[in-house]
């Protein structure tokens, strides 16, 4: 049986306007397997971003326990967080979020520049991530000078930059045409079934959700399946 990679225990997540609590996410519990596929769906403002985010240590839970390979990093703080999300988390978000200014090279070397890797190591991880994502021909192309499923392929690249044991995908196909949108899914289904990393979703696009092993749900901040 395989172990829990990931695991939340009543989760919330509260936001004050003014003077009043909005909860983006009320008492979610999940339990996430290692290698295993899951999608997160639900409408805008169902807690979906905000439930990833809680996951990827890109935020804190107002209450509840976040467990991330056993260890609670629910009360880690802000430095503790960055290096956990280093090691063990890759993002791929719908924007792509690459540097502008940066060819497709040292745009995936950035999350190893904080792991303490030389520049002789990161030149030759980048490249070889950037050549299994089949663009070992554009390695000096600055993403204005890329179409929208080689930056998404790119920002692919850079999610695997530290061999992350899970991967993290907000909308990974949303600014994508149907053809890219389905070759950069195929991608991640292709790291998740032959590289064994776990791999979660948000997406609204059920065709994208289908795919995975286990939907996730939610409305109104909490899981409804």
């Amino acid at each position: 049986m395989k172990n829990s990679v990931i695991r939340l225990e009543d989760v919330w997540k509260i936001y004050m306007l003014d003077e009043t609590e909005v909860p983006a996410v009320r008492g979610i519990d999940v339990n996430i397997k290692e290698g295993e596929f899951v999608s997160i769906i639900g409408k805008s403002g169902s807690g979906k971003s905000t439930t990833l985010n809680l996951v990827g240590c890109l935020d804190n839970a107002s209450r509840g326990r976040i467990f991330l390979d056993g260890k609670d990093i629910s009360k880690l703080d802000e430095k503790e967080l960055a290096r956990v999300r280093g090691r063990k988390i890759g993002f791929v978000f719908q924007t792509f979020n690459l540097i502008p200014s940066l060819n497709a090279v040292d745009n995936v070397k950035l999350p190893m520049i904080f792991q303490g890797y030389s520049e002789e190591k990161m030149e030759a991880r980048s490249q070889k991530l950037l050549e299994m994502v089949d663009l070992g021909h554009r390695l000096d192309h600055k993403p204005s000078s890329l179409s929208g499923g080689e930056r998404q392929r790119v920002a692919i690249a850079r999610a695997l930059a530290n061999d992350p044991e899970v991967i993290l995908a907000d909308e990974p196909t949303g600014n994508l045409d149907t053809k890219t949108g389905e070759q950069i899914l195929k991608f991640l289904i292709k790291l998740n079934k032959e590289k064994g990393k776990t791999l979660i979703i948000v997406t609204h696009d059920m065709y994208v959700a289908k795919k995975a092993d286990r939907v996730i749900k939610l409305q109104d901040g909490k899981v409804i399946n």
